[in-house]
């Protein structure tokens, strides 16, 4: 620290006034060291992968239709069905195999809800869990 003295005249005033150019060329290498030492950002997510062979080939599922016309009739891959035990009877088949097919149920735009859900129902009850709506765009007015 510093102080300056007036220069002369008749002034008994002191001005005592800080030097403040050492603190801050203190306060730069300060704030340098500490962006030296602070480390570097690196996006990066280091992940340990599971070596060994790949997996086997994905083989094409089965995909069984059904369809539910207006009235409540009931179809299988396009062949038309007694009533719905003959369906529960194939569901049940389908159910049994160690890879299930996919059922895809197509309702009509103008069948009962209770034929649909039904159809649904049965292929819950029977183990069948691979099952999806298929044709939703008729019912886009």
């Amino acid at each position: 620290m510093a102080m300056n003295l007036p220069s002369g005249g008749d002034e008994d005033d002191v001005l005592v006034e800080m030097n403040t150019t050492p603190l801050i060329d203190v306060m730069l290498v300060l704030l340098i060291m500490l962006i030296i030492t602070i480390p570097i950002q690196t996006h990066e997510v280091k992940l340990d992968l599971p070596g060994g062979q790949p997996p086997p080939a994905v083989t094409e599922p089965v995909v069984v239709t059904i369809d539910v016309d207006f009235d409540g009739t009931l179809f299988w891959n396009g062949t038309q069905l007694a009533d719905r035990a003959a369906l529960e009877v194939l569901m049940q088949q389908a159910a049994a195999q160690p890879m299930q097919p996919e059922i895809h149920l197509r309702p009509n735009k103008l069948v009962a809800y209770r034929n649909v859900i039904a159809v649904m129902a049965s292929a819950q009850r029977l183990g069948l869990d691979k099952i999806g709506l298929v044709g939703n765009e008729q019912f886009i007015d």
